[in-house]
């Protein structure tokens, strides 16, 4: 057990289906080169396998090296593959901020570095009341932002710096993962990205046709 509770960072994206898992799971493996421990979460999960798991959750728990109970690492798993606040309603559940925040901060004693993946884009609603921004004031983590590099990458991008801004966060960085292989003038965007965005770029992830975390992990960097 630690004594402080360990370093730990939100991924937050664009939007859905950018990258975010891919993006958490290469950092944890980039962090496994520095921290002995390492694991990362995925408080709010929307779609499960015929096993019961999210394919999110199950890579997570690929790239971490501590096994964590469920209740942990994946607090509110939900059967429709929908925005979180319509799936946790259909099963008759309210999503708890508090609930995840007390099992992150149990994550942060059990390991040396987590990483907590948040659902959809950053201001995804969660609850009738809450929101994912509102989740990673809570958490008072440090914003990693993954683009996914389509067009409208810039107003996404742009408008989710504007978010981590108004909800006081801390916004530690950004991530390009080239989702569209075939987007016209990526490199003029990421120069865009670069000087609008108001903190560093960690790295620029190529197009994957099939995404693998650890060589992703070789793009980027660390944040601070």
């Amino acid at each position: 057990m630690n004594d402080r509770p360990a370093p730990a960072w939100f991924i937050a994206g664009t939007d859905t289906e950018i990258g975010k898992t891919l993006v958490a799971c290469a950092l944890l493996h980039k962090l496994r080169a520095k921290f002995p421990r390492v694991v990362g979460a995925k408080p709010v999960a929307a779609g499960l396998e015929p096993s019961g798991v999210n394919a999110d959750v199950r890579a997570l728990r690929a790239a971490s090296n501590v096994p964590v109970p469920a209740e942990l690492d994946n607090p509110y798993a939900l059967a429709e593959p929908v925005s979180p606040h319509l799936a946790a309603r259909a099963e008759g559940k309210v999503i708890d901020l508090h609930r995840i925040a007390s099992s992150v901060a149990r994550l942060r004693t059990m390991a040396d570095a987590v990483v907590v993946e948040g659902v959809g884009g950053l201001l995804v609603p969660l609850s009738d009341t809450a929101d994912g921004g509102d989740l990673a004031r809570l958490l008072r983590l440090p914003v990693v932002l993954v683009v996914g590099l389509k067009l409208g990458c810039l107003n996404h991008a742009l408008l989710t710096q504007e978010a981590i801004a108004t909800r006081g966060l801390h916004f530690a960085g950004w991530v390009g993962n080239q989702i569209d292989p075939d987007m016209l003038r990526a490199d003029d965007n990421l120069t865009t990205l670069r000087s609008r965005l108001r903190a560093p770029c960690l790295g620029v992830i190529p197009h994957m046709a099939e995404p693998d975390a650890a060589q992703a992990a070789s793009f980027l960097e660390l944040p601070t």
